[in-house]
């Protein structure tokens, strides 16, 4: 019986597989508004509103990151509406000197890494924006 069902369950890999869609990549220039949801402007200038999970959204908050060529992965949800996939899976990319960069936070008094800006959870002084290779060891 058990048999039976480890050779059924291998079975039944490929048709997940098939019903799960692939994410979407949205590319263009990011532009972090006041009281509204950032933005990215496409090569054919179109404006597309960014959505995403709440360490996404805190990031798309960030005034440094305005203007940086973005490489997102996830799903248009609507016409002009694109929603980011989960950041645990780094999808949201910065492209700095034509190489594409993952969105770090970093305190230099406590080397303590975050992911979302805003102040240090130890010291409480403002993190730095550190974006990292996202395929190095060491992140350089």
């Amino acid at each position: 019986m058990r048999c039976c069902l480890l050779v059924l369950s291998f079975l039944a890999l490929p048709l997940f597989a098939a019903g799960t869609p692939s994410p979407d990549t949205l590319t263009g220039k990011l532009a972090i508004h006041d009281n509204a949801p950032a933005t990215v402007e496409t090569a054919d200038h179109k404006i597309v509103t960014l959505d995403g999970d709440d360490t996404t959204l805190k990031v798309l908050t960030d005034k440094r990151l305005n203007g940086f060529e973005i490489v997102a992965k996830g799903k248009f949800t609507a016409p002009g509406k694109f929603t980011i996939g989960p950041s645990y899976n780094h999808s949201l990319l910065v492209r700095q000197n034509g190489k594409l960069k993952m969105i770090t936070y970093w305190c230099d008094v406590c080397s303590i890494r975050d992911y979302t800006p805003g102040p240090c959870r130890c010291c409480q002084k403002e993190t730095v924006l550190d974006l990292r290779d996202p395929n190095a060891p060491d992140g350089k």
